[in-house]
Order: structure tokens, then sequence, then C-alpha cells
């Protein structure tokens, strides 16, 4: 019998994730994941979440599946897989029903059947639902109800948050996943991924923002007392800190990229003003000395625009300052020396930078906050099979079809393709 695994795969625009982990019993009696697989690949094809050239982003894709099956021994037949993007909507919806049981008991199949009344929303053209979560179910006017399961009524209501994508965009993904030939067990919205590994079920409780600092999109998710209550993909990132540093010091977009990852700092304050950085050292032509105080201005202002917009969605939600259990920061932007203390000021809330919880591994790239999102899509993955359900929705949320109606068709076409 072959080793149960689960696989996260994030394509993102800089880098294609690929996370492999398997059950291990826990001391508790439970079973936890343990990371036996990490790999990270340059992304072609794929600009601000999404696939702009299909045959590029195939040749990533299956660049690191050989790696993850080089690693581990295993052949990875079934992955996770993450989608993000700005063309991705959230609504809210409510769906409600009536018990029509003699005994009035409240059962998994009048769950279901409020979950399907709230999918029937009003979608836009050329949009697919990803997923309906469910926040929470109102029983006979009584609100709050987490499960109702077993509890008496004969109305039941759901109010459920419904994401939505462009149709042609999940298709372009599942296209390219199945031409490596990887199964898609189902896709998942990235961010609420990367929120199952880098926040904790009373950090939910409590009110909690995730920020994923991608190369050119910011996604964001707000969790209170359990529930979803905000999902965004702003269409801004670290790349736009490369491009700002590129027109800034008159140079070009792969010098600007090791001035980033080398001496970029958010916080001016700490730079001497006399440090300097010579370009030809980083890769530029000739000899070029800039400021490093200048270089860390440039990075201090648009990581503080990409706040701000972070900031704005708060509004939106009124939690603009009000979440006790802070910003969680993620992803490859996370990794700016001083983001931290940027995030503190300009959302007057506490931050911290978020790496995966709850898993072992004796691989150091876990604790990468750039593959928090495919170790996620491994920790989605466990709970919906092992019953468990990310924010402890356990059965019901195993119970949604999220995207099988998006994908069937090209299992058919695309399972026997190879690049």
């Amino acid at each position: 019998m072959s080793e149960e695994i689960y696989a996260g795969l994030d394509i993102g625009s800089y880098g294609v994730r690929l996370a492999v982990g398997k059950p291990v019993p826990a001391g508790d009696g439970k079973e936890h994941i343990h990371i036996i697989g990490a790999v990270e690949v340059p992304s072609l094809g794929v600009t601000k979440g999404t696939i702009t050239n299909l045959e590029d982003a195939v040749s990533s894709v299956s660049k690191a599946l050989e790696q993850a099956e080089r690693i581990t021994g295993l052949p990875v037949n079934t992955a996770w897989v993450g989608i993000t993007g700005s063309h991705i909507i959230a609504q809210e919806s409510r769906g409600v029903v009536g018990v029509s049981r003699t005994d009035a008991e409240i059962r998994d199949e009048d769950i279901e059947r409020a979950i399907e009344a709230a999918r029937t929303v009003a979608t836009p053209t050329n949009y697919e639902i990803i997923h309906v979560i469910p926040k929470s179910f109102i029983v006979d006017g009584q609100r709050g109800v987490k499960d109702p399961v077993g509890m008496n009524g004969i109305r039941l209501e759901v109010d459920a948050l419904i994401i939505q994508g462009l149709t042609s965009q999940i298709k372009n993904l599942t296209k390219c996943v199945y031409r490596t030939g990887l199964d898609i067990e189902d896709v998942v919205f990235s961010i609420l991924a990367t929120a199952e590994a880098v926040v904790t079920n009373r950090q939910k409780e409590l009110g909690v923002c995730v920020v994923n600092i991608g190369a050119s999109t910011t996604s964001l998710v707000v969790y209170e007392e359990g529930d979803v209550l905000q999902t965004a993909v702003l269409p801004i990132g670290c790349d736009h800190v490369t491009s700002d540093l590129a027109i800034g010091l008159r140079t070009s977009i792969d010098v600007a990229e090791q001035v980033k990852l080398r001496y970029a700092t958010c916080n001016a304050e700490s730079v001497p003003k006399k440090d300097e950085i010579n370009l030809a050292e980083l890769g530029a032509p000739e000899e070029e000395y800039v400021g490093r105080r200048f270089v860390a201005d440039i990075t201090d202002a648009r990581v503080q625009e990409i706040f701000e917009h972070v900031d704005k969605e708060l509004g939106k939600i009124d939690r603009s300052g009000m979440l006790p259990a802070g910003v969680i920061l993620t992803g490859g932007g996370a990794k700016l020396n001083g983001v931290l203390e940027v995030a503190k000021t300009a959302l007057r809330l506490p931050a911290s930078l978020g790496t995966p919880i709850g898993i072992t591994s004796v691989i150091d790239r876990t604790n990468d906050p750039s593959m928090s999102t495919a170790i996620g899509l491994v920790l989605w993955g466990h709970n919906i099979r092992g019953g468990e359900g990310p924010s402890g929705f356990g059965k019901i949320f195993a119970k949604i079809d999220l995207v099988d109606k998006v994908t069937s068709g090209f299992k058919k076409v695309f399972k026997t393709i190879k690049p």
C-alpha cells in the first residue's frame, strides 16, 4: 500500500512552490502533518497571480514536481492547488430552508440544503463559485450557532461567504496543472489556505488579519469569532518595490532586484546617511554609487502604500486598528527588513511574522514565510480528508463541492497529457 501524502501547489508570480506532507501520529492520539518535501522554482508565464503563458507555466510546475518527487522519493499524483489574483471577489449570501421532519431535529442533509440554497446567489457573468464558506447558522431566529446538527428547529438559515473567480482564469490554472500529469484534489483560494498554516483558532476567535505580501499581489483575510469577515486581493506587491528602485536609481530591473534583496530596508532612520552601495558589485555595467538612505526611502514609501491599502480594506468592515490578535505578515514580501515596524505604525495593530504552526519538519525551508501558502494547502487537504475541517467546520466543510463542476471536464482531456 502506498503512503498517504498530501501535496500543496502554490503557483505564484515569483515562484512555484510545492509542499508535500504526510500524517504522523501525535502524542494526544490525533494526527499531525510532517512536511517531507518543500521546493521552490522560479515562476514563468505567471503575472499578477494569473497564468499569462500556458506553456511556460506548465514547464515551471513540471520542474517543481520533479524536484519534489526526487526529494521525497515518492510519486506525487494529486495536489491541492491555490488560486489567487485580483479577479477573485467575495460576497455575502444567506440560505434558508425548512426542517420538515416530525421530530424537527436538524441533520447533516439540512445543512447541505441550506448551503446549497446559499449557493444560488446571482454570480456575475463568466464567474464561477470557488468556495461557499458557512460562517454561522440561525435556528428559528437564534443567531450565532456554529454547528446546528442535533439541535431542534423548523427554520434553518446559514450566513455564508461566496468566493468567486473568473471562469477563464480557473480553467487556465486547472489546464496548466493537468498538463503536468497531476490530478487536482481541489482548487482553494490561496489566502484561506495560508491562514490555515499561520493562525491559531484562538487568534481567529479574537480577531486577526493575515496579509500575504507576494511579488505582484497582496492578499488578505480577516477573521473574527472564527468567521471570515473580509477577503481581498490587492494588485500591488514586492515587484513594485523593485520597479521603484529601478526608476529611482536609473538602473536595470535585475540590479534593482539585487539592491532590494541585499540592502533594502523599510526603516530609513536606521541607515547612516553616508552609507553607499556600489551598483557594479550587483551587476551594473560600470561603477556607480548610490546612498543606502535613498534606497530605504524608496522602499519605505512603497511598503507604506501597501499597508494603506490594507487599512482601507479593514476600514470597510470597521476593523481599522480594532483587531486584538493584530496582523500576521507572510509571503516573500514579509522578509523585507523593517516591514513589521511599518505594519505596526501604519495599521496601529500588533504585527508578527507568520510561519507555519502545527507541523513538524527537518527542512529549514518550511520556516520561510513564502512557503506558508503551499504548507497551508497541505494542511487544508489533511483537515478536509481527516474530517477536522478548516476553521472548525469539519463535516460541514468536507461536504462542500467546491470546484468539481469546473475541473471535471479537464480531467478527461488532460489527465494523460504530459508536456
